[in-house]
């Protein structure tokens, strides 16, 4: 039979990097900018983490000083800035310099990907390891220390609190940005600034500067699905390529949600579950029906925007400057 219980703690694991990625990308994306190179910043922020975890594990572990608060601090701050300094590089290609945004987005992933694996590969060789990954078991253990301390616990347990820090960081960084975006005047400044930033910009809005803001704090969200990816659902081993199309796919989460963070909180896990169905179908079904089955998520985001396009409603459509950039002196 279908153990349900066993199941939806899985999907929710599985679509956590995909909330932390869609989330980041809707806050973007509500500022005018396109970023496709939201695949690449995951890896970044994950290996950043890795460089940062690796370090510290190395100089406190055979002596014995290892601090899990420490351990978890250090790899989150790395995550962030690396990821900071991708949001960065996109915003002065595409803001700053007007670049096309899908070019760059595009060149910002595989750039993310080229340098995940880089750094990847040589961190074993610094640590004299005759393995192919990197191995941070200490790390791992501190971001997956959960709320529920039975060792049999309860199914209330295993739904709601068998999880990781990180886990309830993206529900509450989803449900804030979906509350700024619609209920403060920030929120209010960066819709203008999507959907008309001459408009925006006549009305005396800094439109530079919610961009840049927008691009950089999503970016630092995504970094975090990279990381939680690595240090909680991998257990602190980093493998290269091991991120599959998790990127593409929380892309496709922000047109399946309409533009909305709040819907993905749902949404992130629904794919999660569509995600791994296949890993917990019977084990005689084929490669290719198995293969059929990751296709789901992205069949359904076709026809979410098939249907949303068709009703033609003004707040289910994306911004309309999206992928645009903003010349002042046309205004």
């Amino acid at each position: 039979m279908f153990d349900l219980i066993g199941f939806l703690p899985r999907a929710i694991v599985q679509g956590v990097p995909l909330l932390f990625g869609s989330t980041g990308e809707t806050l973007t994306e509500k500022s005018g900018n396109l970023n496709l190179g939201i695949p690449g910043i995951m890896y970044v922020g994950g290996i950043s983490g890795v460089i940062g975890a690796f370090f510290y594990e190395q100089a406190t572990v055979s002596a014995g000083t290892f601090r899990p608060l420490l351990g978890v601090l250090i790899p989150l701050f790395c995550s962030m800035l690396g990821s900071l300094l991708m949001g960065l590089l996109y915003c002065f290609l595409t803001v700053t310099l007007r670049a096309n945004q899908n070019v760059s987005g595009l060149a910002l992933t595989t750039f993310g990907v080229g340098v995940g694996n880089f750094f990847g590969g040589s961190l074993p060789r610094i640590a004299n390891s005759s393995l192919p990954s990197v191995i941070l078991t200490n790390t791992g253990n501190a971001f997956r220390t959960t709320l529920s301390g039975s060792s049999s616990p309860s199914a209330f347990e295993t739904l709601f609190l068998s999880y990781g820090f990180l886990v309830y960081l993206a529900l509450a960084v989803s449900l804030a940005a979906a509350y700024i975006l619609r209920r403060t005047r920030v929120g209010l400044h960066l819709r203008a600034v999507g959907e008309s930033p001459n408009t925006a910009d006549a009305a005396g809005i800094n439109v530079t500067r919610y961009k840049y803001l927008a691009t950089c704090i999503g970016s630092m969200i995504a970094g975090l699905g990279g990381l939680y990816f690595i240090m909680d659902y991998s257990g602190g081993i980093w493998s290269n390529d091991a991120f599959g199309d998790r990127g593409w796919l929380a892309i496709a989460l922000v047109i399946f949600t309409v533009w909305k963070p709040d819907l993905g909180v749902l949404a992130s896990f629904l794919f999660g579950g569509l995600y791994i169905l296949s890993v917990r179908s019977s084990s005689s079904m084929t490669m290719a029906t198995k293969e059929l089955y990751k296709m789901i998520p992205y069949l359904v985001t076709i026809v979410v925007l098939i249907f949303t396009s068709l009703r033609n409603k003004r707040e289910n459509q994306p911004p309309a400057s999206l992928g645009l950039a903003f010349f002042r002196e046309e205004r």
